[in-house]
Parts: structure tokens; sequence; C-alpha cells
């Protein structure tokens, strides 16, 4: 797999990671319909942010490895 398209699709990860976030406070806070369902709403709301975490983090430090190396790489073909 190129470069790019592990880029791409790790910022895709990342943006939906980030939307589960979003999703599970909005959830959280604004839901009616989450707050009467109770523990279980509380649950939902729970995971969706959890779900996001583990989604964005890990994918954030991989996309700063990966950018990392190939800044390394262009720096190495670079003539001084």
């Amino acid at each position: 797999m190129s470069d790019k398209k592990l880029i791409f699709i790790l910022k895709i990860v990342i943006v939906f990671g980030i939307s589960l976030i979003s999703l599970g406070v909005y959830f959280h806070l604004f839901s009616e319909t989450i707050e009467r369902m109770g523990v279980n709403g509380i649950i939902i709301s729970a995971g969706c942010v959890a779900i996001g975490m583990a989604l964005s983090l890990p994918t954030k430090m991989f996309l700063t490895f990966v950018l990392v190396k190939k800044e390394m790489e262009q720096k190495e073909k670079e003539p001084i």
C-alpha cells in the first residue's frame, strides 16, 4: 500500500473516531431519548466515546510516525 493511500485511510479513521466522540457527547448532554433510557443510555453514549477514542488516538500517533518517516526520507534524497 502506498504512503498516500495509507495516509488517506488514516485520516478517514481519525475523522470517524472524532465523529463518534462528538456523537457520544451529544447523546450524553442533549439527547432526551438517551436520558430516558437510563443506564442503557449512559452505556450507549460512553460506548460511542470509547470507540471514538480507540479509533482516533492510536491512529494519530501512527499517522505522525508515517509522516515523520516520509519527511526523513525526503531529507535524505535532497542534495546538500
